[in-house]
Parts: C-alpha cells; sequence; structure tokens
C-alpha cells in the first residue's frame, strides 16, 4: 500500500481557485464580461488563521492540480493505513 503513495515532492494541499478580474480601465471589454483571466491561486487553510492565497502561474496551474490530487490520493491511503492499525490494534495484534 505504501508504494502506492505518490513522491513526496510530488503533494501539495489546498485548492485551486480560478478567477476572472476587471482591471479597471474605462473602455476595457472586461468591464462588460467576466473578467480577465483566468488566473490562479492556491488558497490553503490553516486553524485559527484566514486562508493564505498564492499566485499560480496559468502554465504551472496543471502541475498544482495534479499536486493536488496526489495530496487527496495520500490521504486516502494514510486513512486505510489507520484503518488496518486500528484493527490489529482491537484485535491486539502486533504491528
Amino acid at each position: 500500500m505504501c508504494d502506492q503513495l505518490p513522491p513526496l515532492h510530488s503533494i501539495l494541499r489546498g485548492s485551486l481557485i480560478e478567477r476572472y478580474k476587471p482591471c479597471g480601465k474605462p473602455g476595457c471589454k472586461c468591464a462588460e464580461g467576466r473578467g480577465h483571466g483566468p488566473k490562479y491561486y492556491l488558497s490553503v487553510s490553516y486553524p485559527g488563521q484566514r486562508p493564505q492565497m498564492d499566485y499560480v502561474p496559468q502554465e504551472s496551474a496543471g502541475q498544482a492540480g495534479e499536486f493536488l490530487a496526489n495530496y487527496q490520493q495520500a490521504r486516502e491511503i494514510l486513512e486505510q493505513i489507520c484503518e488496518i492499525n486500528r484493527e490489529m490494534l482491537h484485535r491486539r495484534e502486533e504491528f
């Protein structure tokens, strides 16, 4: 199961946010529509703090999405390992 974990250097926690923003220039087409974009931001929450937002260049958004998916995969695998260990503890087996 541990061999299914993604490489640690390819794991990222948070959410990828896609935003469109108007530039504020008079007469710009963005004033009538959604705005310029998409612009991507990584949002990471910490207990007791406001979410931290980091700009992600458009050419890195795909890789950031993969790293976020890797985090979810790693988390699921760790949950499975914890469940197995809990069951072994319940049975009083050595682990």
